[in-house]
Formats: structure tokens, C-alpha cells, sequence
């Protein structure tokens, strides 16, 4: 079963569950890995922080994991 990814899910569980969302943090300017927040932080709060669109993102992880 595919993994779906939602703006409520932690950012590095995100990364841990697909290393090939990195790509699109990198896209959005996002330096999540190296942050500290990104341990405890959910995605919607992390892009809200930096403001970016979220959903935008979401869309854009799942696509990439998807292929």
C-alpha cells in the first residue's frame, strides 16, 4: 500500500518515511532537516512558518512519491 502524506503529519517522519520528499522541502526553500522544530512540528506548521501553501506541498510530496 502507498504511503499518502498529510499537512498534519510530522515533518520528520515524513522524511523518514520518504526520503524523496527532501526534493520538494529543497523546492520550497524549506530547511526542515536541519531543524530542530522539524522533530516535533507538523508539515501545515512548519510551510505556515515560512508561509508557504501547504496543501501546494502535500500535493507536490505525493506526486513525487507516487511515480
Amino acid at each position: 500500500m502507498a504511503v499518502k502524506i498529510t499537512k498534519d503529519m510530522n515533518i520528520m517522519d515524513i522524511v523518514q518515511t520518504c526520503p524523496e520528499s527532501v526534493e520538494v522541502f529543497k523546492k520550497y526553500g524549506l530547511g526542515c532537516i536541519g531543524c530542530a522544530a522539524a522533530h516535533f512540528e507538523n508539515l501545515e506548521a512548519g510551510a505556515k512558518v515560512h508561509g508557504f501553501d501547504v496543501d501546494a506541498m502535500v500535493d507536490d510530496i505525493n506526486a513525487l512519491i507516487a511515480d
